[in-house]
């Protein structure tokens, strides 16, 4: 598998990428209005959110990006799928707490009045989620292409 010289191989990464920008705004979507409406602190709202998005790519990964993997059970994929993420999700809460006081730091430095629910606060919070999300969005790409769906061609 060679990401630069096999075609079907940069098709499967950007469909991948697709698959995980729908998943960001699952992500991001569902993080916002779990601190918004029911008063989820950061950590645990980003958890929940990521659970969310994980269901959700699954679904999407499993029938559009790859859908020529059919050798394995649904369930096996799923439980490998999820444990992928899972390992991700500890590469991403770490980088996430990490940056969040430095971004939310920024923001409050440039004297960002805030409009509603739109702090520096929750500016940080975003802008932490969004560089965890982005890293692990390599992990589980290329982890999951040799693991959970290695019985592709």
């Amino acid at each position: 598998m060679n990401l630069i010289t096999e075609p079907k191989e940069r098709e499967r990464f950007l469909k991948f990428a697709v698959v995980g920008a729908f998943g960001a705004v699952v992500d991001f979507g569902s993080f916002n209005l779990l601190m918004s409406l029911l008063g989820l602190v950061p950590k645990w709202a980003q958890a929940v959110s990521f659970t969310l998005a994980i269901i959700s790519n699954f679904i999407w990964n499993r029938f559009w990006t790859y859908p020529d993997s059919r050798s394995k059970p649904i369930s096996r994929q799923l439980v490998t799928f999820f444990l992928v993420n899972l390992v991700g999700f500890l590469i991403r809460t770490p980088i996430f707490t990490s940056l969040q006081e430095p971004f939310r730091n920024l923001f409050e430095r440039f004297s960002f009045i805030p409009i509603g629910i739109i702090t520096a606060d929750r500016l940080g919070d975003n802008f932490a989620l969004g560089v965890a999300v982005v890293v692990v969005m390599f992990w589980n790409f290329f982890i999951n292409r040799v693991w959970t769906y290695n019985d592709v061609d």
